[in-house]
């Protein structure tokens, strides 16, 4: 009988087979597989690591990177109203890049530079050698410079013409053995290719030497590497350029100042490029060297919120030259420079100067002039000088030093007053002549006589007589205290430069070689002597009695916004910089004396007709024989001041032929409410 369990037992034995074959086929193809993945990575390395390299130039897409500084834009000026005053527009400038020259170099400059001549194109270089021979040097030792040590020592080191000269083998050492203008010039005018051996160079070689000197200084990084070479070239020139094949020579998109009026210039100021012996300040702050700064004016004053920040613009570039990608160096674009509103009013400020210069225009014998309107707190309204930008630099409401003349007799009111040498109500008499130490000194309107005056007469009818007496009361020392602390003789703090002056005493007699004698104290209660103030002084000297004794910093900033958003970034604060303690009781004496002074009938023809009441004084400045500085002060409204006005006019003879400007400007001011109205025309007499 067979057995039930064999037939199980063949089915287990034929199945194990099958798992075992199965097994095997299995164990061989991952051993297959295994093989394949070897072979495969072996050919990876024989590619990218044996033979990588030899494959790079055909899978490898090569760029470059290169590196453009952008300028930012100079923030715009405006008045206190928002009136534009100074902006910018575009332009082009001429920029050099020796690199792209090659061997064609003094080609290409030397076509360059006729080009300039030919359009009349002004190009920058500071190479410190005479523009014609005989060859001299335009710099004190511009191979070296004395630097100061830590130790409070000096030394001297290599400028950067130094250094390049000991470079380029044309000095041994620059600091050693600085040779001659004509030696250095003639070895570098060899180097540069432009003479042979024996020659001797002439004004030609002298024009590309200048541009190569500036070129090489860049070559060497000595100096900032772009070499803006022209700017505010037109496309006329451009095109010429351009027509001639100039390698090397970029013209590139620019932004140029331009002031959108001719008031206010001397207030305004100028830009223009950095100066031999500034690189050092500027590089400092962050300047590239060949930046536009401010060089006068509010341009330079306010140089910081202005200038804004440079920027440097990554370009990535293809083989083929395309521009491929930008990007901000540290993520930094350039900044636009705030924008600055100023405490002028420009239409008070066109009436001003059309004023100023009509009277000039009158004289017999034109001379210089200025004016200065501020507000109370010492914000400059208006402020101008003559003769006007293009003729003379220089701010006379500034820098102008004047005998105040009786514009002065407040001060002496005001010391005599405080220090109890008269009251509101003393009584001098004037005969018309004061005896002091048996010397005679006489009054303005000898051989007449003011009779009896008081303080507030004193004042009005301007008797020396009076003040002479005042002042050999209080002395010198107290007459040149009050002075001072008025602000006479003292900075105002303006942020534009302007000069100190001098209050009469005998420190400033021997500081100019002169002998003080005490009677002098007669004239200098008179606003005489060595009494030298600015027109801005005087306004503030007036502000500060009137506003009752608190001396203000003299500004022309009135806020800074930011260019793109107008976001206030700064606003100015009234800054006090000394008080003056003033009775009320001797204010009104002083403050009645101006005001009786603008009712006399040579006034009232011009500040009659006024929305608003006046005090004044006039002021007769002698500065030779038959010769006078007219000088004149005001101020409004007399009830509430306001403003404070300084009028002064070289050769003007008497102050009060100053009021008929003073009314204008005044009329100006108070006749609308506001200043917002539009400027009048030049030349026209405003009342």
């Amino acid at each position: 009988m067979n057995d039930p369990f064999e037939f199980l037992r063949q089915q287990e034995l034929k199945t194990e087979k099958e798992a075992r074959r199965l097994k095997l086929r299995t164990q061989a193809l991952m051993l297959i597989f295994c093989g394949i993945l070897l072979v495969f990575f072996a050919v990876l390395f024989q590619l990218q690591i044996v033979n990588g390299e030899s494959y790079l130039p055909t899978v490898v897409h090569r760029t470059t990177t290169e590196r453009e500084r952008v300028d930012s834009v100079r923030g715009e000026i405006t008045d206190r109203y928002g009136r534009l005053l100074v902006t910018n527009t575009m332009s082009y400038h001429v920029e050099l890049k020796l690199s792209d020259m090659g061997e064609r170099r003094n080609e290409i400059i030397a076509g360059l530079l006729a080009l300039c001549r030919e359009q009349g194109v002004e190009w920058a270089e500071n190479l410190p050698i005479s523009q014609t021979a005989p060859w001299t040097y335009t710099k004190e030792d511009p191979l070296c410079y004395e630097h100061e040590k830590e130790d409070g020592g000096t030394e001297l080191r290599p400028t950067y013409l130094g250094s390049l000269a000991e470079k380029r083998g044309w000095v041994e050492d620059a600091v050693k053995d600085s040779p001659d203008a004509e030696t250095l010039f003639t070895a570098m005018c060899l180097d540069f290719g432009l003479i042979e051996e024996g020659e001797s160079p002439d004004a030609a070689d002298r024009e590309m030497a200048g541009v190569l000197y500036a070129l090489y200084l860049r070559a060497e990084q000595v100096y900032y590497l772009d070499y803006i070479f022209a700017r505010d070239v037109d496309i006329a020139f451009i095109s010429k350029a351009k027509e001639r094949g100039l390698d090397g020579v970029v013209f590139k998109t620019d932004t140029a100042r331009k002031t959108l009026t001719s008031y206010a210039a001397h207030v305004l100021g100028t830009v223009g490029a950095i100066q031999d012996g500034e690189q050092d300040y500027y590089t400092d702050l962050g300047y590239p060297l060949d930046a536009r700064v401010g060089r006068s004016g509010v341009e330079l004053a306010f140089e910081n919120w202005l200038h804004g920040t440079s920027g440097t613009r990554l370009v990535v570039k293809g083989e083929d030259g395309v521009i491929e990608g930008e990007s901000w160096e540290d993520d930094s674009p350039p900044v636009a420079g705030g924008n600055v509103s100023l405490t002028l009013d420009l239409a008070l400020q066109t009436t001003t100067e059309n004023l100023l210069a009509q009277f000039e225009s009158g004289l017999e014998e034109e001379g210089g002039a200025a004016a200065v309107v501020m507000d109370m707190s010492g914000g400059v309204l208006a402020m101008a000088s003559y003769p006007e930008f293009s003729k003379s630099q220089l701010n006379r409401a500034t820098q102008g030093l004047y005998a105040p003349g009786s514009t002065f007799k407040m001060v002496t009111a005001t010391a005599g007053l405080t220090e109890g040498v008269i009251t509101p109500s003393s009584i001098t008499t004037c005969t018309g002549y004061y005896t002091y130490y048996g010397t005679t000194y006489r009054c303005w309107i000898a051989p007449g006589s003011h009779s009896t005056e008081n303080v507030v007469e004193a004042i009005k009818d301007s008797c020396n007589v009076y003040f002479y007496d005042v002042g050999a009361n209080l002395g010198i020392a107290k007459l040149g205290e009050y002075a001072s602390r008025f602000g006479l003789g003292q900075y105002t703090g303006i942020e534009i430069d302007e000069y100190k002056g001098s209050v009469a005493g005998p420190e400033t007699s021997e500081a100019l070689g002169q002998v003080w004698y005490g009677g002098n104290v007669l004239n200098a209660a008179i606003g005489q002597d060595n009494n030298q103030f600015t027109p801005i002084q005087l306004a503030n000297y007036v502000a500060t009695l009137v506003n009752g004794g608190s001396r203000y910093q003299a500004h022309l900033l009135k806020e800074v916004r930011s260019a793109d958003s107008g976001q206030v970034l700064h606003e100015y604060q009234p800054q006090v910089l000394s008080t003056i303690d003033i009775d009320p009781a001797n204010l009104v004496a002083i403050k009645q004396g101006m005001y009786d002074l603008s009712k006399t009938p040579s006034m009232a023809q011009y500040f009659g007709s006024l929305p608003v009441e006046v005090g004044c004084k006039t002021g007769t400045a002698e500065v030779a024989e038959s010769t006078a500085n007219a000088v004149f002060v005001c101020f409004a409204p007399y009830d509430d001041p306001q403003v404070a006005l300084c009028l002064v006019a070289e050769k003007g003879a008497s102050g009060g032929n100053l009021a008929q400007i003073a009314a204008g400007i005044l009329q100006q001011y108070f006749s609308t409410g506001s200043s917002l109205d539009s400027a009048p025309a030049e030349n026209t007499m405003v009342r």
